[in-house]
């Protein structure tokens, strides 16, 4: 029997590392690692590496935000580890630097909490259970507040894909990066926007071709929460209100699925 594939693996070493479009600094930002995190290099370009996630999203990163690449039989989720989970927390390192890290970073060995919250893997899967209502209570508890980032996944910026991931992979669910991708997953809801249940996912497009552009969670009664530009960031809206804003974004609804069986 052959052996299992032996991959180049890096650990994100800085709060959150930015994952660029391009190899170069000026790029747009399309998603991040947060501390403790592994990805799989693909490509070396000078300081910058081509990586994949655990999520299978792919992007340029600078060496300077990771440790040196390791040998490793395939990569497992930061949201799965089974070590500390930062829920909002700063740490005092073996170096006595203070570092604050964001919901969802990992906690390394030697670390001691400062100020905030962190959370064990047994704690994780008992305090945020797979039910809908858990997971569009965390979309509404811990990203209040938070402003819109594209390419963002925490509360320190967020964009509408990286809420629907990171608040899914909290309660223990992988979905994809993008709004695109994370429109191919679950099973289609025929009724549309009747029917919805809470973390249902509703898709929207600006576009001509109806590329999807944006997702929401429902909350039921077609109430929603969704991190959007159009209101700076973090947002719960009714959409059946005659607010112009609520009226454009109802015009673009293309389609809900289901995530959860």
């Amino acid at each position: 029997m052959a052996g299992a594939l032996i991959e180049q693996l890096i650990t994100t070493r800085s709060a959150i590392a930015p994952v660029l479009a391009e190899p170069n600094v000026l790029s747009t930002q399309i998603s991040q690692f947060l501390h403790g995190h592994d990805a799989v290099v693909l490509e070396k370009k000078n300081d910058w590496m081509r990586v994949r996630g655990a999520d299978l999203y792919e992007g340029w990163v600078h060496e300077a935000y990771f440790s040196e690449p390791r040998s490793a039989a395939g990569i497992r989720s930061g949201w799965q580890s089974d070590r500390l989970m930062s829920l909002g927390c700063a740490v005092t390192e073996l170096g006595g630097q203070l570092r604050k890290l964001p919901l969802g970073a990992l906690l390394s060995e030697g670390d001691v909490i400062a100020e905030g919250n962190v959370i064990s893997a047994d704690e994780r899967r008992a305090m945020f259970p797979t039910r809908g209502e858990a997971i569009t209570e965390t979309a509404m508890r811990y990203f209040e507040g938070t402003y819109y980032q594209w390419g963002g996944i925490t509360p320190w910026g967020c964009d509408c894909s990286g809420l629907a991931q990171s608040t899914y992979s909290l309660h223990g669910v992988q979905i994809l990066r993008d709004a695109a991708l994370q429109a191919t997953q679950g099973t289609a809801i025929e009724a549309g926007l009747e029917g919805l249940k809470p973390a249902d996912l509703l898709f929207f497009s600006d576009r001509e071709d109806g590329y999807i552009t944006h997702v929401a969670l429902s909350l039921g009664d077609r109430k929603i929460v969704h991190l959007t530009l159009y209101q700076g960031g973090h947002a719960i809206d009714d959409l059946d209100s005659d607010h112009p804003r609520l009226r454009k974004l109802r015009s673009r609804f293309r389609f809900a699925r289901r995530i959860l069986g």
